[in-house]
Formats: C-alpha cells, sequence, structure tokens
C-alpha cells in the first residue's frame, strides 16, 4: 500500500517554505483566539462571580480539559495514523469514544459533588461539553494528518466559539455559574457537524488499516498524564487554599495555561512529519516552544502587576511577583507537549510514564506539605514541571520512530 502524499492546501506553487509559513501563521491566529476566548472566560468570572465562584468554574474548565482527553487522544491518533496511512473510517470508534466519556463524568457526579464542592447540575453540563468535544476532535485529526492547515485553522476557532462562546454569554448575562455552562454546552453542542463538512474529503481512499482501539488508547493515556500533572495544581488550590487564596491561584492558572497552550502551532506542524520520522521537526518545534516560553517569563517578569490585572481585575494585581512562576510552569509543560507528541508518533511504549511520575510525586509532596498559601502551591508546581521536563527529555534520545 502506498502512502499518499501531504494535501498541503497552503503550499504555494513558489515553495515549501511558504506553505508552511502560510499554515503556521493561520494555526497560529486560530490558536490565539482560542486561547483569547479561553482567557476570557476566567477575565470575566473574576468580575461576574464571587472567590468561591470563580474557584467553581475554573476547577469545572478544568474537569473538561482533563475529560475531553478522550477527545485529544482520538485527534493525536487519527492524525498519526492519517500521515502515516491515509483516510479510513473511524467515525464509530469515535462515537463509542465520545459516549464513554459523557457516561463516565455523570457516573461520578457524587464524587465530583462532594470533592470538589460543585453544584449538582454541573457534572450532567460538562458530559454535554465534553461530548462534543471529543466528536469534533476526529475532524481536526483528519485535517492536521493530511496538513490541511488553513481548514484546521477555521475548525480550531469554530470548536473554540462554540466551548466558550456561550459561557462567555452567560457571564455577560449574569446567569451565574449553572447559566454559564449551561449556555456553554448548547453551543458546544452544534460543533461537531460543522465540523464533519469542514473535514470531509470527497473520494477519500479506503484501503488504509482501519484505527484501532489501542492506538487510541495510546494518545488517551499520554494526554490524560499530560493535562492531569498541568492542571493538578488547579485542582489542590481547590482542595488546600481557602477560597480567596484558590479564587487567586485560579487567575494565576490563566498564565500558565497562556504560556502552555500559546506555542502549540510548532506541535500541530510537526506532528505529521513526527510520524514520517522527521528528527527535524523535533528539533524546530522545541526550539521555537522554549523560545517563546522564555519570551512569556521575561514579559511577566517585567509587566507582572499588569498580567495579573488583566486577567482578574485590580484585586490581583499585588499577586503581580507571581507572575513569572506561573509563565515558567506553562512554558515547561509546553516544552514537554512536544516530546511526547514526539514519543506518541514514534511509538514508543509507555511514552507518559515520566508524567505519571511527576504528577504522583507532586500530589505526594502536598498531602504531606499541605500547603496553605498561593506560594508555598506555586513553588511545588514549579518544581514538579521542572523534573517532569528533564525526565520528559532523557529518554527522548533514545526514541526511533516506527
Amino acid at each position: 500500500m502506498s502512502r499518499p502524499e501531504p494535501t498541503t492546501e497552503t503550499a504555494p506553487p513558489g515553495g515549501r517554505a511558504t506553505g508552511l509559513g502560510a499554515a503556521g501563521a493561520a494555526v497560529t491566529l486560530a490558536g490565539v483566539l482560542v486561547n483569547g476566548l479561553a482567557y476570557l472566560v476566567p477575565v470575566l468570572a473574576a468580575r461576574r462571580l464571587d472567590p468561591a465562584g470563580l474557584s467553581a468554574l475554573a476547577t469545572a474548565l478544568g474537569l473538561v480539559a482533563i475529560a475531553a482527553v478522550p477527545g485529544l487522544g482520538l485527534q493525536l491518533a487519527v492524525a498519526v495514523h492519517h500521515a502515516r496511512h491515509g483516510s479510513s473510517d473511524t467515525r464509530r470508534l469515535t462515537a463509542v469514544t465520545a459516549a464513554v466519556t459523557a457516561a463516565a463524568l455523570i457516573l461520578a457526579t457524587p464524587l465530583l459533588v462532594t470533592a470538589l464542592d460543585l453544584p449538582v447540575e454541573v457534572p450532567a453540563l460538562l458530559a454535554v461539553t465534553t461530548a462534543a468535544v471529543v466528536l469534533s476532535s476526529r475532524s481536526l485529526g483528519e485535517l492536521q494528518g493530511t496538513q490541511r492547515f488553513l481548514r484546521l485553522a477555521a475548525a480550531m476557532a469554530l470548536l473554540a466559539a462554540g466551548r466558550y462562546g456561550g459561557v462567555i454569554a452567560g457571564l455577560l448575562l449574569g446567569t451565574g455559574l449553572t447559566g454559564a455552562l449551561t449556555a456553554g454546552a448548547l453551543t458546544a453542542a452544534l460543533t461537531p457537524l460543522v465540523l464533519a463538512r469542514i473535514a470531509r474529503t470527497p473520494g477519500g481512499s479506503t484501503t488504509a488499516p482501519r484505527l484501532t482501539v489501542a492506538q487510541v488508547t495510546a494518545g488517551c493515556g499520554a494526554t490524560l498524564a499530560m493535562l492531569v500533572v498541568s492542571y493538578a495544581d488547579l485542582l489542590l488550590a481547590r482542595q488546600l487554599l481557602p477560597p480567596s487564596g484558590s479564587g487567586a491561584y485560579a487567575v494565576g492558572t490563566v498564565l500558565s495555561k497562556g504560556a502552555l497552550w500559546a506555542p502549540q502551532v510548532a506541535a500541530v506542524l510537526a506532528l505529521p512529519r513526527l510520524a514520517r520520522g522527521d528528527r527535524r521537526s523535533r528539533t524546530v518545534a522545541l526550539a521555537v516552544t522554549g523560545g517563546c516560553g522564555l519570551v512569556l517569563v521575561l514579559a511577566s517578569t517585567l509587566a507582572g502587576g499588569l498580567a495579573f490585572r488583566l486577567a482578574g481585575g485590580p484585586d490581583y494585581t499585588h499577586l503581580g511577583r507571581y507572575a513569572p512562576i506561573f509563565a515558567a510552569v506553562g512554558g515547561l509543560y509546553a516544552v514537554t507537549f512536544v516530546l511526547l507528541n514526539d514519543r506518541l508518533a514514534a511509538g514508543v511504549r509507555w511514552p507518559a510514564a515520566p508524567l505519571w511520575v511527576g504528577t504522583a510525586a507532586f500530589v505526594t509532596v502536598a498531602a504531606i506539605m499541605q500547603p496553605r498559601t498561593v506560594a508555598d502551591l506555586l513553588l511545588l508546581a514549579l518544581g514538579t514541571a521542572l523534573v517532569t521536563t528533564v525526565l520528559m527529555a532523557l529518554p527522548a534520545r533514545r526514541s526511533r520512530p516506527v
């Protein structure tokens, strides 16, 4: 079976580099929109909700990010599969993945309500949003794997609008936590069909081997570890810090998540090439991601108070001295994410083992030390991010493409 040629719709007759430049610009703009909408939600919540409500909304969004891991794993698996083999039918596997994910959230309602002090209706609303994200991820994976980056950028923007648009509207209308999440669930549910039309390929190949449950499971396990370790500090803040402290920490994580996702364009463009064994793509992606993180840390050092003021309002400006540390945590995890993609594309066994080690160590140390201030928990998070990144980088030198 012959390998399909990349369908880089952005590549002009004049050269491949220009095409990649246009692709990178499009995905970057889409990423700015995605991060901008995600950033706007806690910014509005800090002004529309009390500290307890702000912390609850941040926790709910963190739960969606973690619960949508099967979607991220599905996207990675579909992208790698398409890059190697071409198109295959993944609709049934996608539907099963979405159904299982939503059912798990609903079944976990008693635990989530008790442990995280959330309203009883919130897990069901999060299940709707999560199912929509998972269903949409198949289309994103198809576009990424076939290198149709302009369409991928449009799909990313539409998914972000559906995922966050309703929540933003609810906050602006003053509907409170439950009302904002309800509006978000309704808008998110509209996105999968639209994205499926964008990703549709007339006369696609049917000779490729089917995507397997094992491939999706591998992607899910790796991305679950990535998101758990990067959101563990936010969830622990909800448990260990007082309401004012957990609310302040939630504002700070806006900076860390921005540093984590801002350079995602490098990983998006590199993944199809990593699946084909292109080592130069890994080097470039790591350089771009690390450079972006360094710039964000320096900017936070110079304007930390302004960053917290923009993120949470004037009540949080005094926390500006912590801004570089929040940015450093996100920047380190951004590098880890590139390394994780490389190991997944190379078919490495247990690619996320260092991430699980880091998470276990973080939770254990936090349980022993019982940090009660933003500074104490943040220093633990920084140490975890540093150790985890080093552990991921060491075996990456020995990984070989399949």
